[in-house]
């Protein structure tokens, strides 16, 4: 067919199979549910909302809400159904899309649908950052660079003075970087600091992790007025849907669950990553987030031993440098028994 542009001849889809089971850690997502409160409260408004109407142009009244939460000016704020649409809008308005492999995978494919020439540098030893060869590749063409901290998907909580390196090369060769803070919450980081004394940093967050919002899809970018406008621009109007709206402006009203919940689920990835390091042959590796790459001797067996155990992980061999690796989530503390006790009888 010629319909389409020649760059979409080969273009495949987002990396990921469904699979059934009663116990399921393959997403990164809270293990608990929104709050049955708040819940009944969103409810009680999507009740008043009507239907028939169109939503805020560009969700001002949650963006208003995200501003007051985050300290954060109102135009510097977009929202949309998810992160990862505010990556295809940034890679749409780049000239040029740098990550590092592995990473998040839609960053790469947000820059293959628009047709935005990408690069990814390869990560160092022990999945460190490799901040000459991002500075040199910098030195070329200005784009987006793309940095989850922490990275997705080993966990590794990068450096701050790595990331500050990163935004002045930004600032001086005219890049914008895109600190990706999906799971900041679990590592209590915050580069909110940095994108303020620096508009060539912007900041991407999500409500599917800490706000355990996963199934509403909604995301948020922090950046300068200038970089605020351009995503808006990208991104298509009335794009949050106006049952998405009432229940983050419930979640915004009342975010004192957020942290309880991170710090159990953070207590729960510490306790599998202490019980892992007696694993004899299953490699753990330390995580700053609310997952963990776990290297096996062979990924698709060990991922087929957990499934006929009724657990779900996220196999992640496809990935140079994951050999053998597959990503659990921490979950609930009986869900992560089941994990433990379905790994140690492998080999």
């Amino acid at each position: 067919m010629d319909a389409f542009k020649p760059h979409l001849a080969q273009v495949a889809d987002y990396p990921y199979s469904k699979f059934d089971a009663s116990i399921k850690l393959d997403q990164n997502e809270s293990p608990e549910d929104f709050p049955a409160e708040l819940k009944a409260r969103a409810l009680a408004r999507l009740e008043k909302l009507h239907w028939n109407r169109y939503p805020e142009l560009h969700a001002e009244d949650v963006r208003a809400a995200v501003a007051r939460h985050e300290g954060w000016p109102e135009e510097g704020v977009v929202l949309a159904p998810g992160s990862n649409l505010l990556c295809l809008a940034l890679a749409g308005a780049a000239r040029t899309v740098l990550d590092t492999v592995p990473a998040f995978p839609y960053y790469r494919g947000a820059a293959q649908a628009t047709g935005t020439p990408h690069r990814a540098v390869p990560l160092g030893p022990g999945f460190s950052l490799p901040l000459a060869q991002l500075l040199a590749a910098m030195d070329g063409e200005p784009g987006v660079l793309f940095l989850p901290n922490p990275h997705g998907p080993t966990g590794t909580l990068f450096a701050a003075g790595d990331v500050e390196a990163l935004a002045a090369r930004a600032k001086a060769k005219g890049w914008l970087l895109v600190v990706d803070e999906a799971y900041h919450a679990f590592a209590g980081t915050d580069a909110r600091p940095l994108a303020r004394s620096n508009e060539h940093v912007a900041i991407l967050r999500t409500f599917s992790k800490a706000w355990a919002l996963g199934g509403i899809r909604a995301g948020y970018l922090l950046g300068s007025r200038r970089v605020a406008a351009v995503t808006r621009a990208m991104v298509p109007p009335f794009c949050l849907p106006a049952h998405t709206g009432a229940i983050l402006l419930s979640a915004l009203e009342s975010p004192g669950y957020v942290a309880p919940l991170v710090a159990r689920i953070r207590a729960e990835r510490d306790r599998l990553l202490r019980e892992m390091a007696r694993h004899p042959t299953w490699k753990a590796y330390p995580s700053a987030s609310n997952f963990f790459l776990v290297r096996t001797p062979d990924a698709k067996a060990a991922h087929a031993h957990l499934l006929a155990r009724g657990i779900l992980v996220r196999r992640q061999d496809h990935y140079a440098g994951l050999e053998g690796c597959i990503r659990v989530s921490a979950g609930t503390p009986a869900e992560d028994d089941a994990f433990l006790a379905a790994a140690f009888e492998a080999r």
